[in-house]
């Protein structure tokens, strides 16, 4: 009795858990013990059980059984006594399983009807635990569970059990049929007590009771039928919180029902929008999850949610510290999005700097909806110019490296987006995505339709990458200046930048041709030229080697897309050669004037390399690319003779004789064998100390290095024409043309594909997979 009181204090707690009496004290409810001796044994127990290691032990001497089994004693107090011990046990789920096991419930039912409160009480909140089990929710329909329920709550003596009934009363809902609500009536009982009573835990907890029967299909489907949207509209306007939170969680559910979210279209959309704006960010939370669930595949209700002013409020949530508040927020934004007028509004309210904090989240479900958002409101151009700016593209870039499936998925869509200008993917470049997704793209695991696309994309923007990798350049793909042919490497392999590749000395590798139309002395560039060529003041990198489609987008924006180490670069009409003195000094003191102070210190740690480059050691601080005068006269001459020719056909036979011509002109199939390109190449390297090699400098030269002329000069004139490089030095030019018996013919016949012969007939045409093309492609 004494140890049964004083088991209270927490140091007499503390005390006989080191004396290890509990086996001794469970001895004494043994049914051959007293009554008296049951309730203060139970009193310790009870007592004790409060605490987590003496629920272990209580567990591990075999007194849950006993205590079950003093449910049923005569004595109140033994009653009491042993159901709190019991509530205490069953917050660990262990306890729980063995409560199925040892067939309690029906005991604890019995509990209800006792004339004791806080017995009743007691029991009820052991209830509301255990029934979180599907195991035990089931053996409390079994024993008529629900009948004992439903009476305490059309007691009105019984209200002080009304709220935990109300809550048990829900557990056992999420699973119960709807013929069974039906017959009980429930659901005219939850409604009730939702609309009329006045204490605010009966109405969170009757709304809680429908949220989880309303996750059954046709449990909503019966809500919807019994008009349940009225009250909870009516329950969003509580004063109580948490009778908020309950109510916006029972809309989310509801709305999964097409019925109940035009319902909230409404009436209902409006409050959640103010439930927005509370100060407690447990509302908030519900609220943007309701909200996201209503607009999701609905466009009518994100209308709804944007004309009760809920996008400033869904923006401000971004910045919440509650991680469930703000993946529901951008889900909302993300349906919003969909909507041109919509997008451009959640565009004026700056979601681009709110996503940053997101993207940068440890929260994973955080990351992935917040790359969604991004992918949903940067389809313009002035969204993307904003996300460059906001610098939101280096975290969006750095969740391409998760771990996680959804959130690679969702950055590769986002980049995939993002890639739709070259400005935005040079940023992307810049900051390691096209390295990334090749990463991700050669594992089967890890790859999706969204990296692969977004992998391609930013390929477009960078040709000799794509053209190494691929080896083919379509039509579409205009080779521009500082396009350079490095060769075919495998995936995975570093691909290395123009200005490492001519700071080298010569070697054995293979020769890096380079397509460059800029020269010392030239005249104003004409229109078509502007449009193609591309700046020297881009410093390129294995991430960026980016073509430029004006010299005025290379001022603004050179310096962005080299490596950080590199220098920045100004575009100017003078250029460096390779073993041009004068030039490299002329340019180095026009240059050295315009920099800014900043930057001086940066430059001069690469002086020794670029005088290396232009071969004396004047005062050059920037470094270019050789200069190519012969290949700036064959761009001028192909304008002057071949552009103006009006047939294609014509044009196409012209310049592939004109190539041929400049390449060491045709070659017999039986000559081929000794044609000396590669003394000759050879040759140009050792004059130029580099590897790197003009184009319009070789004069004898074979496939790949006809084809690589061929497209240059083809996109410098507009003629559409596809590189694809073979193997064993071989590659070709693909080109479209119509048949010329099929002119005049109805129908809309497809234009065939022909080879173009560089070598053995230059000006021929051949049929794709012909013989002769075959012989031409292949060895």
């Amino acid at each position: 009795m004494i140890i049964g009181i004083l088991v209270s204090n927490n140091d007499v707690k503390k005390l006989l858990r080191e004396l290890d009496v509990m086996n001794s004290v469970i001895a004494q409810l043994a049914p051959e013990e007293e009554v008296v001796i049951h309730e203060f044994a139970s009193l310790c127990l009870a007592n004790m059980s409060a605490e987590y290691t003496s629920k272990v032990q209580i567990l591990e001497h075999g007194g849950l059984k006993p205590l079950i089994r003093l449910l049923s004693s005569p004595d109140p107090d033994v009653k009491k006594n042993s159901i709190e011990c019991v509530y205490n046990l069953v917050q660990d789920f262990q306890c729980r399983a063995m409560l199925q096991e040892l067939n309690a419930i029906p005991s604890i039912l019995e509990l209800l009807k006792s004339e004791y409160p806080v017995i009743q009480l007691l029991a009820l909140k052991t209830l509301d635990v255990i029934t979180n089990d599907k195991g035990s929710r089931a053996m409390l329909r079994d024993n008529q569970g629900m009948d004992h329920l439903i009476k305490i709550l059309e007691t009105k003596e019984y209200n002080d059990l009304h709220i935990e009934a109300l809550s048990v009363l829900g557990n056992c809902l999420e699973d119960m049929d709807t013929t069974m609500i039906q017959q009980t009536g429930i659901l005219k009982k939850l409604l009730a007590f939702a609309e009329n009573s006045t204490v605010p835990d009966i109405q969170k907890n009757a709304a809680k009771a429908i949220t989880k029967a309303a996750y059954d299909p046709q449990n909503r489907k019966l809500f919807h039928e019994q008009e349940v949207e009225k009250c909870l509209v009516a329950l969003l306007g509580s004063e109580s919180d948490g009778t908020k939170i309950a109510a916006s969680q029972a809309v989310s559910a509801m709305c999964e029902n097409s019925g109940s979210k035009d319902f909230f279209n409404h009436q209902g959309i409006p409050q959640l929008v103010q439930l927005l704006k509370s100060d407690n960010e447990e509302v908030k939370e519900a609220a943007a999850l309701a909200l996201a669930n209503l607009t999701t595949c609905n466009l009518s209700n994100a209308n709804a949610a944007a004309e009760a002013d809920g996008i400033g409020p869904l923006i401000n949530l971004l910045s919440s510290k509650r991680d469930g508040a703000i993946a529901n927020a951008a889900t909302v934004l993300t349906n919003m999005a969909t909507q041109v007028a919509l997008r451009e509004t959640i565009q004026n309210h700056d979601i681009t700097h709110a996503l940053i904090g997101p993207l940068r989240s440890a929260n994973t479900v955080v990351q992935s909806k917040a790359a969604l958002t991004i992918a949903a409101t940067a389809c313009d151009v002035e969204a993307r110019t904003e996300l460059r700016n906001s610098g939101a593209l280096e975290p969006l870039v750095e969740l391409l490296r998760s771990k996680n499936d959804e959130v690679r998925r969702h950055a590769s869509w986002a980049a995939m987006v993002c890639a739709s200008d070259e400005l935005t993917a040079a940023e992307l470049c810049r900051f390691g995505a096209l390295d990334i997704l090749e990463e991700i793209n050669l594992s089967v695991s890890r790859k999706n339709k969204f990296s692969e696309v977004a992998y391609n994309k930013l390929l477009n923007y960078h040709l000799p990458l794509k053209y190494s990798r691929t080896g083919y350049l379509s039509s579409g793909d205009i080779i521009s200046d500082g396009f350079y042919d490095y060769g075919r490497i495998n995936p995975g392999t570093k691909f290395p930048p123009l200005k490492e590749l001519c700071l080298e000395e010569a070697n054995d590798l293979r020769t890096v041709l380079l397509v460059n139309n800029k020269s010392d002395v030239s005249p104003p560039a004409s229109t078509e030229d502007k449009s193609s060529d591309i700046a020297y003041g881009q410093t390129v990198s294995s991430t960026s080697s980016l073509r430029r489609t004006s010299e005025e987008k290379t001022r603004k924006n050179s310096a962005r897309f080299g490596s950080p180490t590199e220098e920045k670069s100004e575009p100017t009409s003078g250029r460096t050669t390779a073993l041009s003195k004068s030039s490299t000094k002329e340019k180095g003191s026009r240059k050295g004037r315009g920099k800014k102070e900043e930057e001086k210190l940066e430059e001069e740690e690469e002086v020794t390399a670029a005088q290396k480059w232009a071969g004396e050691g004047g005062p050059c601080k920037e470094w270019y690319p050789p200069s190519d005068p012969d290949f700036c006269a064959y761009v001028y001459e192909v304008t002057k003779s071949i552009l103006p020719i009006t047939n294609t056909k014509e044009q196409v036979e012209a310049l592939a004789k004109y190539v041929a011509e400049k390449m060491g002109g045709r070659i017999p199939k039986e000559k081929l064998q000794n044609f000396g390109w590669q003394l000759h190449i050879s040759e140009i390297k050792f004059q130029l100390k580099s590897n790197v090699v003009p184009i319009g400098q070789i004069k004898e030269g074979i496939f790949y290095h006809r084809a690589l002329l061929f497209k240059a000069l083809a996109d410098k004139i507009g003629i559409g024409c596809s590189l694809v490089r073979g193997d064993y030095g071989r590659a070709w030019n693909e080109v479209r043309l119509m048949n010329e018996s099929q002119k005049g013919v109805t129908g809309g016949h497809r234009p065939e594909v022909y080879i173009v012969d560089l070598m053995f007939h230059p000006g021929g045409l051949m049929k794709l997979k012909s013989k002769e093309a075959d012989l031409y492609r292949f060895l």
